[in-house]
């Protein structure tokens, strides 16, 4: 069986014999006090990137740093080590909670090889392309939105010395200037991409397998990431294309649990049915997680979305407070997540509820308001996943703060999302290692590009709602409690999970 929506793979390329060594910088690497924790995931945009490079006839040197097998993937020599003799151009891809240590890599490379040209991509640099550049002679250009569209054409006119103006979605520096191009038009046909590069990886070496089954997000949601960087716009692949997908990698891989980690999986009730019918009707028994949305699937939609394999299902539900809900336009009321999370625990495995806590403008009386929601679902047998504010440089609520400046730096707090890898972690905090307090020092001088490693208002708005969540065991508050509870039991944002739900999940609600 050959894999679905590629022509046959070409060889893979060595950094001499390509035209850009293509490096995906995501980790899930966390450091606790007594071991390390480190889950592979399929790299998918990356391989996406690298499908449509080598469409358009271009050797890509593909590497994937999560394969870095350094005790410390974060020293010079590890770095150094596992990108050694690149192709001419470097691309390096990488989320907000990678930035600090993408640039730094990005300067090591230089020194290293200051004749190949490096290039950032990924949702890391987006919203913060020009002051990068200000900043750090050492990067040469930018890509932001999709990198089918502009990959190609951003190699071959690196290559041939083509005007970089002519590219689209790039942020380059021309002498004393920094130039914008245009975005590129969106990609409506998602089926028209080339299928990810897999023949670049050895998939039995991963844990995690993620499908993209849409592009971008209507919402509005102020404390969004994700829906500015597609314009609110979303387009969708066909299920055919999907379910093809997943029953080459089942087939010929082994995989049976596939994540749709996109935000708008379930756009409608009508398209979750479809999907699942469709499903059911290939024959493929795998397993599926998704997230959902409150006022988008109704009881039918999810027992058939059971019954076609989903096993979990992930709500955002952000807060137990109108006011809040109002305030970060969710779309639907604290009234309205009640029966929908009471009927999805009944019929999915396993149930996750996320919130998101620390907004600038919620008060007490709304936390609470959320603490009692939560306990209460808790109670029902879902997973509650309580997250710290993160602010990001393209979101409205960031936008409203009205700058870096109000912003404060905690040496023992990052929101969740922002976990990097270097420091220590616990659920009680994080500790600064003094080999890594580089990159720290590095985030503190420049807030306006790295503000989702900082907090609004500690002393008042922070920590308070800290104590209280500790004191409903959503988090912990010493290591001895660590070290005497069974973590495993908790709650905790770990929500990419490749694992299905244990039986102890199932018994819960029983």
């Amino acid at each position: 069986m050959t894999q679905p929506h590629l022509q046959p793979a070409p060889a893979a390329a060595s950094g001499a014999g390509a035209g850009i060594t293509l490096v995906n910088l995501n980790m899930l690497f966390v450091r606790y006090y007594d071991k390390v924790e480190r889950e592979l995931h399929v790299p998918l945009g990356t391989l996406y990137l690298t499908a449509s490079l080598e469409q358009a006839g271009l050797a890509v040197d593909f590497r994937d740093y999560q394969l870095c097998p350094a005790e410390d993937p974060f020293a010079r020599e590890a770095i150094l080590r596992h990108l050694a003799d690149p192709a001419p151009i470097i691309g390096l891809s990488c989320m907000a909670n990678l930035l600090p240590f993408t640039i730094l890599t990005a300067k090591i490379l230089k020194e290293a090889y200051p004749d190949r040209t490096i290039a950032l991509g990924g949702v890391g640099p987006f919203g913060v392309e020009e002051p990068i550049l200000a900043r750090f002679p050492w990067i040469d250009v930018i890509a932001y939105g999709e990198g089918e569209r502009s990959g190609p054409a951003l190699v071959k006119a690196l290559r041939t010395g083509g005007d970089l103006r002519d590219v689209p979605g790039i942020v380059f520096r021309h002498g004393d200037e920094i130039v914008r191009t245009p975005p590129a038009p969106r990609i409506e046909d998602l089926d028209s991409i080339p299928g990810p590069a897999y023949h670049h990886i050895d998939l039995g070496r991963y844990e995690g397998y993620n499908l993209m089954s849409s592009r971008g997000c209507p919402y509005p949601c102020t404390f969004c990431s994700v829906a500015p960087i597609w314009g609110r716009q979303p387009y969708f692949r066909s299920n055919r294309h999907i379910i093809d997908e997943m029953r080459w990698l089942h087939e010929e891989h082994g995989v049976r649990l596939f994540l749709f980690q996109d935000e708008f999986f379930v756009a409608s009730d009508e398209r979750a049915r479809s999907f699942s019918r469709d499903l059911i009707a290939s024959g493929l028994d795998v397993k599926w997680k998704a997230f959902g949305r409150i006022n988008l699937i109704g009881p039918d939609t999810m027992k058939i979305m059971a019954e076609s394999g989903c096993c979990e299902i992930r709500y955002g539900v952000e807060s137990g407070s109108d006011a809040v809900l109002e305030r970060t336009k969710k779309g639907f009321h604290a009234a309205d997540v009640i029966p929908v999370i009471s009927t999805a625990v009944g019929i999915f495995d396993r149930v996750d509820t996320f919130y998101v806590w620390g907004y600038p403008f919620e008060t007490m009386e709304d936390f609470n308001q959320s603490i009692f929601q939560m306990v209460s679902f808790r109670m029902m047998g879902a997973r509650v996943l309580p997250s710290l504010l993160c602010f990001l440089p393209q979101t409205d609520i960031y936008r409203e703060l009205d700058g870096p400046d109000k912003l404060e730096f905690c040496e023992w707090l990052f929101p969740e999302y922002m976990v990097t890898g270097h420091e220590v972690c616990d659920r009680t905090g994080v500790t600064i290692q003094d080999d890594h307090r580089g990159v720290f020092d590095f985030v503190r001088q420049h807030p306006d590009l790295f503000p989702g490693f900082f907090h609004y208002d500690l002393d008042n708005n922070v920590l308070p709602k800290l104590e209280i969540l500790q004191e409903m065991g959503f988090y912990l508050r010493d290591r001895e409690a660590l070290i005497t509870r069974d973590v495993t039991e908790t709650d905790s944002c770990g929500a990419h999970s490749p694992k299905e739900a244990s039986g102890r999940s199932r018994m819960l609600r029983s």
